[in-house]
């Protein structure tokens, strides 16, 4: 049970987020880079023991067996009395940023996946078995990464309507082997290629930072899988442990992956380390076996949407139109994140987009504040009050900064390329507004 709740803490938590730590240490520097990750492992972890122990108190107070995320803030809201006639809009703003997130890594899956498989065809013709050049031969183009996403359109929509998730368990087990498999080689080669001098910035520059910030708190995804992994276990006093340990090891991955991949590669680092890898035939299947596992982890992080938005849609159809119209929905929610991923093809500003947009709220800023809430009145010291308000300020300055960055550099990119779209403006504006 320790073991098996501590693999799904790991798998929660590592995914497209942690290929792109390497440009986030770029973002940062060399020495701030790394220290920035290590501070923000010990703020996340914080704040998700703060909602499990959140979580206890509110549901021996109310005496319910387990609360979720929503459920948590929706019941520490109703401790203070301005707040409790608007509660029910605790959980309702948690829903809507779980659904922006895991929305959100759906379209990073999508952009991963069409630049990984993309770089495989194109090198495919001059792939050697030499794996000792860590430069990639030159590629014969082929389709724009667009393309290659509306090419994964129907592979990815038969996927989601797998509506139970224990059939996917085999393949996901599968999924979760080809990821280790290809974590190990992707060290491998970066332990083996560290270059003789390193003349890499220590501090990076100032306006970069936001977008290390929203790269960094994507990769810390898995506050969403905490609660729910704690009340599975048959001795949920032992999750602090799970917890430490996990998230530990987690912190560490995060720490030497994106240190070792920028002193490997560079200025030159993309937005998946993955997209720097040699172009040799055990590198190229390490890129496959990645994409694989992503496209499998794709129906896992969409089922928290489609559980929070399905169920009140088919409640109001009669019987027979129960599984045409969940179908419906979860095809058309793929096709809309399948669209924001054309609209916004380039990898790197995507997870920092999305992480600064909801990352940010529900790893950094609701926790704190529903500490708050929950012991509000109940002696909680001011030095608690200060730190957690602190913690909350900073999520919002990294959710302001680092979302603004993002959409400026993404409008940027694509007006220098002459492709901005008329419809990513009105969305992108959206946003801001």
């Amino acid at each position: 049970q320790f073991l098996q709740t501590l693999i799904h803490l790991l798998k929660g938590n590592i995914g497209t987020g942690l290929l792109g730590l390497p440009l986030a240490v770029r973002n940062a520097g060399l020495v701030l880079g790394p220290l920035s990750l290590f501070a923000m492992g010990i703020i996340a972890v914080h704040c998700m023991n703060l909602l499990v122990i959140c979580s206890h108190h509110l549901s021996v107070k109310l005496n319910k067996p387990f609360l979720d995320y929503g459920d948590a803030v929706q019941y520490g809201m109703e401790n203070v009395s301005w707040l409790r006639r608007h509660s029910i809009w605790g959980r309702r703003i948690v829903n809507v940023f779980l659904i922006i997130t895991q929305l959100g890594f759906c379209c990073v899956y999508f952009v991963f996946l069409s630049d990984n498989i993309k770089q495989v065809v194109e090198a495919s013709n001059g792939t050697t078995m030499n794996c000792h050049n860590n430069q990639t031969a030159v590629t014969v183009p082929s389709f724009d990464s667009r393309l290659y996403m509306l090419c994964f359109l129907p592979a990815v929509i038969i996927l989601v309507f797998t509506r139970n998730l224990k059939y996917l368990a085999p393949l996901s087990l599968v999924a979760n082997l080809a990821m280790c498999t290809s974590l190990v080689l992707i060290y491998f080669f970066c332990f083996t290629n560290i270059p003789n001098r390193i003349s890499l910035p220590k501090v990076g520059h100032a306006k970069d930072y936001p977008l290390f910030f929203g790269t960094a708190i994507f990769a810390f995804e898995g506050i969403g899988v905490v609660l729910p992994l704690e009340n599975k276990m048959q001795k949920p006093q032992s999750f602090n442990m799970v917890l430490y340990l996990g998230m530990g090891i987690v912190t560490f991955l995060y720490i030497s992956l994106g240190t070792i991949g920028y002193i490997t590669f560079g200025e030159a680092i993309g937005g998946s380390i993955t997209l720097n890898l040699p172009n040799c035939w055990m590198y190229q299947i390490v890129k496959l076996l990645y994409c694989f596992g992503i496209y499998i982890t794709f129906a896992l992080q969409f089922y928290v949407p489609a559980e929070i938005l399905i169920p009140p849609v088919v409640s109001r159809v009669s019987e027979r139109w129960t599984l045409p119209v969940d179908l419906l929905i979860r095809a058309v929610l793929v096709i809309f994140t399948c669209v924001l991923a054309i609209l916004i093809p380039q990898l790197d500003l995507v997870i920092s987009l999305v992480g600064s947009i909801s990352s940010s709220f529900l790893a950094l800023i609701f926790p704190p504040l529903l500490q708050i809430l929950t012991y509000h009145n109940e002696g909680l010291s001011p030095w608690v009050i200060v730190k957690n308000t602190l913690i909350s300020v900073i999520g919002f300055i990294g959710f302001i900064t680092g979302t603004y960055i993002s959409i400026t550099e993404i409008i940027k990119r694509n007006g220098r390329h002459d492709n901005l779209d008329p419809c990513f403006v009105f969305l992108t504006c959206s946003i801001v507004h």
